[in-house]
């Protein structure tokens, strides 16, 4: 499923997440900030998010929630005013049973297509083991070999997954890299509307409230009165 809006060109950017609402959660108010500025912002979605939870459900039950979950992709990617977005059918949190040269040429290719500037994906130690397989891809993808179009990686938190993995198992996220998005939260908050089924009540941290507060306190941190956290991965100036 894919939606398009802008050609890609110069400093396009292209945000690579394991589940349709990944994108929202981990950096939808950067994306909404960089398409307002003009950029080409590609989403690619290697997962449905559904498939793993659809058990014995009857196959039209399925279907249904398939397709909704896509149909709140499409609203999101066009609240945050990106350029696209594509959802692939990957094993939904079974991603660690494939090859993982098979989840990297996905994103080789749409890498290749839209030539992108800077990629934006999970953090390594998130407690999905989609969302860790994703940012193993990435890199592999996205090696700095000559000529190569990416310079800049960035890995961003989701709540109810970076923040559960207890700090001494695995590589904490500890952000050093900030995007003021006092103007483009409340196009976030939207977006995460648009993925209702997702969210849970206050304090759970996929919760509308608990993703307002997250970044408030990224803001404060930095002296704005919002903002979205990432670790850099790499950066070629």
């Amino acid at each position: 499923m894919t939606v398009s809006k802008v050609t890609q060109g110069q400093g396009a950017i292209l945000a690579v997440a394991a589940h349709p609402d990944d994108e929202v959660l981990g950096c939808g108010g950067t994306l909404a900030r960089m398409a307002g500025e003009g950029r080409a912002v590609h989403i690619l979605l290697m997962a449905d998010g559904e498939t793993s939870r659809i058990g014995d459900q009857v196959r039209a039950a399925a279907t249904d929630r398939l397709e909704a979950r896509k149909a709140a992709a499409l609203s999101a990617c066009k609240i945050l005013g990106c350029s696209s977005v594509e959802v692939l059918d990957l094993p939904d949190n079974r991603m660690d049973g494939m090859e993982l040269l098979d989840v990297v040429k996905h994103i080789e290719a749409f890498v290749q297509r839209y030539q992108p500037f800077s990629v934006l994906t999970h953090h390594a130690g998130d407690v999905n083991i989609d969302h860790r397989v994703v940012h193993d891809a990435v890199i592999t993808a996205c090696r700095p070999q000559p000529g190569h179009s990416v310079k800049e990686l960035l890995f961003f938190e989701v709540p109810s997954s970076t923040e559960w993995r207890p700090s001494d198992s695995a590589k904490s996220f500890g952000p050093n890299w900030f995007v003021d998005i006092s103007t483009t939260l409340a196009a976030k908050l939207a977006a995460l509307h648009a993925y209702q089924s997702e969210l849970r009540t206050f304090p759970h941290p996929r919760s509308l409230r608990a993703v307002e507060a997250l970044a408030r306190w990224r803001g404060a941190t930095v002296g704005v009165e919002a903002a979205e956290a990432f670790m850099l991965g790499r950066n070629i100036i």
